[in-house]
């Protein structure tokens, strides 16, 4: 016997919330240097990479509004949707990732949180195995910058669902 259930569903989504502040309108100075930091952090780091960091940073760091941002961008430049959809849980499916990416999710990890108030020597030193200088520090500069954002974007409370891909490159 089958039943049917004749409870209409309600499919209507709770009320986007209004941003608290346009902060890169009023500080027009800071938002221009931010742009210009984020482009210099980005130089010499792969894009697929990049955007991993930085939706794994956003993650980390409740940024709506930055997951969805580089998710789309992450797409755009030609990441799997899976390799996205399993960056909340990537220590536990490594499998779906490089040595080099885990590398960098680990660094991103102990740079965003820095919970022990510091990067731990084996984390810094497996991205050191996998990145030589240079790489290393325009990650870390990248890590740096996704976390800058960051806070501006939660601070903000700046809304996630707008963005178009490639629309802040």
């Amino acid at each position: 016997m089958t039943t049917t259930n004749n409870a209409a569903k309600d499919t209507s989504y709770v009320p986007e919330h209004t941003p608290r502040l346009a902060w890169a309108e009023l500080a027009p100075d800071v938002y221009k240097a931010m742009i210009r930091l984020d482009t210099a952090a980005r130089r010499g780091v792969d894009p697929k990479l990049l955007e991993l960091v930085k939706i794994r940073a956003s993650q980390i760091n409740h940024c709506a509004f930055c997951v969805d941002m580089h998710s789309k961008d992450a797409l755009a430049a030609g990441e799997s949707v899976e390799r996205i959809i399993q960056l909340s849980a990537w220590d536990e499916s490594r499998h779906f990732y490089t040595e080099k990416e885990v590398a960098a999710l680990a660094l991103t990890e102990a740079v965003t949180v820095l919970t022990d108030g510091f990067v731990p020597d084996e984390v810094y030193d497996a991205a050191a195995k996998c990145f030589d200088e240079a790489e290393l520090a325009q990650l870390i500069a990248a890590i740096t910058v996704i976390n800058a954002w960051n806070r501006f974007g939660v601070t903000c409370r700046m809304v996630a669902g707008h963005y178009q891909a490639g629309e802040h490159k």
